[in-house]
Formats: structure tokens, C-alpha cells, sequence
């Protein structure tokens, strides 16, 4: 099921729906995802990093090329050690209310992030850009984890133009790397 954009829901709600909207174990990469309960610590027989500070964390976004209603974002820790964050981003739009939701859906769970590593994921902003429900927005704020406040990124610097169009967002989990994340959306 899928919310639209457009949708009045307390910020509350989306922050601990974002929580929740994480993907299980089982279609993590192997040896890049470790299951851990909430707040970072490690699960029931394993030792698991804890979750990443966002001050350790570099977020960036910008247009896929091209296509200006998918866009790549990718998350980096500069930390010295590996850590996690939610398992999807949380990506908001402007003053709209609502996330956007995880392609698949799925289960609990975290990414690990090596020291140094990065995990990319694209998002669809909008099916199709002449969609008569279209909303504008000039901002697109990504968090790699709920709980972190997100950096956002003005349209003209995402490269979509003016504004960003929206209806219906989805994300990607987060993946290894840009190709990863173009699959997973559907982009060749």
C-alpha cells in the first residue's frame, strides 16, 4: 500500500513509520547487513556495531541524469568505526507531510556501514511527471536513519529545475553501490 505525498500525517508518525519500514535479514547483502534490534544494539548472538552518529554520516542527493524524477542519494561514514543506520532512507518533500516509501517493502532491520564506506539508494519522486496531482516542492530532505534531522537539498541543486515534482515517492533500500540502486528502482 501506498501513501500519497499529499497526505496529512504527524511528523511523529512518519519518523517512527520510517523506523519500521526497514528490510529483513534475509534480502540483505551478504556480509554488508547484520540484524540488530533497535537502537544499534546487536541481536540475540551477534555482535553488531552501533547505531552511526550523524555528525560521522555525509548525505548527498542529486538528479539521476536524464531522468530528473529519480533521484541518487547516497550516504558516507567518515566515522573510524562501522556503524548503522535504518535499513531505507527517510526522504521528505518540502512542507508535504509523508515519506517516501520503501521499494520493496520490508521488514525491521539496519545497514552497516563500513568505516569509510558509502550505500547509495535512488528514489522516485513521481511515475509520471504529467500527472495531473503533481505537487511542487523547491526542497528534498534525506536522513539515513529516522531519528537524524536530514540535510536538504534545494531543486536547483538536486539539478531537477525550478522544483521537484512529487506523487506517491518510493526509495530503494540502501544498497552497494549506484548501479545497485538504479536496478532495484527499475532504471537499465
Amino acid at each position: 500500500m501506498q501513501i500519497r505525498a499529499a497526505v496529512t500525517v504527524p511528523a511523529a508518525s512518519v519518523a517512527l513509520a520510517a523506523v519500521l519500514l526497514t528490510a529483513p535479514h534475509s534480502q540483505a547483502a551478504a556480509g554488508h547487513d547484520r540484524p540488530t534490534a533497535p537502537h544499534g544494539k546487536a541481536a540475540a548472538g551477534h555482535a553488531g556495531p552501533d547505531r552511526c552518529a550523524r555528525q560521522t554520516l555525509t548525505v548527498r542527493a542529486k538528479a539521476v541524469a536524464g531522468d530528473p524524477a529519480v533521484l541518487r542519494v547516497d550516504v558516507t561514514n567518515r566515522g573510524a568505526r562501522a556503524c548503522v543506520v535504518d535499513r531505507v532512507p527517510t526522504v521528505t518533500f518540502g512542507d508535504l507531510d509523508g515519506a517516501a516509501l520503501p521499494v520493496p517493502e520490508g521488514g525491521t532491520g539496519t545497514y552497516r556501514l563500513a568505516a569509510g564506506g558509502t550505500a547509495y539508494a535512488d528514489v522516485r519522486t513521481i511515475a509520471d511527471p504529467a500527472d495531473p496531482e503533481a505537487r511542487r516542492v523547491d526542497t528534498v530532505t534525506v536522513a539515513a536513519s529516522a531519528a537524524h534531522e536530514g540535510r536538504s537539498f534545494s531543486a536547483a541543486r538536486l539539478g531537477t529545475g525550478a522544483r521537484v515534482l512529487v506523487w506517491e515517492p518510493v526509495t530503494t533500500w540502501w544498497q552497494r553501490s549506484a548501479a545497485a540502486a538504479d536496478r532495484a528502482i527499475g532504471l537499465s
